[in-house]
């Protein structure tokens, strides 16, 4: 029986793990929240773990840090959301364990460490989010078998060069919209994705199509690949959640339903492959799959990950800033829907004059 440890059960990733937990037979040692007390204890009577703490109590961010080196679970789930999780993640990569990452922030903003922390104490690091699960699942071996090429910046895996990687995107809740459409958008509105059931911050970001910024940046760093061979296309069924372009020619995509239990199982599982709570596809049934070109002047975020990408480490860590502060700008009716990219670059602009 394999043990977990989770920081931040009570989110939509936290709670789906427990979900896929159970139906594994795997268990839970240690689990950490922020604030939802309520469901909080619902999760500690029925899956009763060794340890469990608030991170907003006092001393809990010690002690959300001291679970994630000390717990002695096989594998260390991070799904805390925003810049709270890099602590805890850097402290989890010296434990030599498993991580299954499912907070992109800290390799948004501080991924060279990650990543080094992790080689430095053979820390395997497993991607949840879709997209880099997909990527990962198209790869033929481990990322850490792959490295970079000095000279012409391709990622190599075991002799096979990889060309490009295409992050899959869903287009959020206003694919398709004008700016004047969205002058008036609603928090309420803005929550309200067309494929996908997630947090505030992290659906805030995928109408902005921010969040696809953010894991831009983050494939980065776990697949050793330079911005310009990063692509964005928006796949409004969500279906192929990420593809793999070989230097031959050759695509290879990891297609599934959109339910997020199968990358957090993966994650969990790898290298083997269980039976899941996801349900298949139905080909007959989804009849087709399109694509389109990301909008570039309603939906600005994009391109300003991109210039972060390419700018470098205080750039990526001062536009993550800048947009954390503008989502919960806009969730508090203090600034529109449009000016979350116009607070972000100014902001980025600022900071580094």
């Amino acid at each position: 029986m394999k043990t977990l440890t989770i920081l931040g059960s009570t989110g939509s990733i936290g709670t789906q793990t427990l979900e896929v937990a159970a139906s594994l037979g795997y268990k839970v040692i240690a689990m950490t929240a922020h604030s939802n007390l309520e469901l909080f204890e619902q999760q500690k009577n029925k899956f009763k773990p060794e340890t469990a703490i608030l991170s907003s109590e006092p001393g809990g961010e010690d002690k959300l840090i001291d679970i994630a080196k000390n717990s002695g679970a096989d594998i260390i789930v991070t799904a805390i959301s925003g810049m709270a999780g890099l602590a805890p993640t850097l402290a989890a990569c010296e434990t030599g364990k498993r991580i299954a990452l499912a907070n992109k922030e800290p390799l948004v903003c501080a991924g060279e460490q990650v990543m080094q922390t992790a080689r430095r104490y053979g820390t395997e690091i497993i991607p949840v989010d879709s997209e880099h699960s997909a990527i990962f699942q198209c790869i033929e071996n481990k990322t850490k078998n792959m490295s970079r090429s000095s000279d012409e910046g391709k990622c190599l895996n075991e002799g096979h060069q990889i060309s490009k990687l295409i992050l899959t995107a869903s287009g959020g809740p206003f694919r398709g919209k004008t700016r004047k459409e969205l002058e008036n958008i609603t928090p309420k509105e803005a929550l309200r994705h067309p494929n996908w059931n997630m947090g505030e911050k992290i659906s805030i970001d995928s109408a902005t199509m921010m969040n696809k910024g953010l894991e831009l940046i983050e494939a980065m760093h776990l697949f050793s690949m330079p911005p310009d061979k990063i692509e964005v296309i928006i796949h409004p069924e969500s279906i192929i959640h990420s593809m793999v372009e070989y230097t031959d020619g050759s695509v290879i995509a990891q297609l599934s339903t959109p339910d997020m239990r199968l990358p957090i199982q993966y994650a969990l599982t790898y290298p083997e492959r269980k039976t899941s709570l996801t349900k298949p596809i139905n080909f007959a049934k989804l009849g087709k799959l399109t694509f389109e070109k990301p909008d570039p002047d309603t939906f600005p975020c994009l391109e300003l990950a991109y210039r972060a990408a390419k700018q470098g480490p205080k750039t990526c860590r001062i536009l993550n800033e800048a947009n954390e502060e503008a989502v919960e700008l806009f969730l508090n009716g203090k600034i529109g829907f449009l000016e979350i990219p116009q607070y972000i670059e100014d902001r980025t602009n600022k900071c580094l004059l």
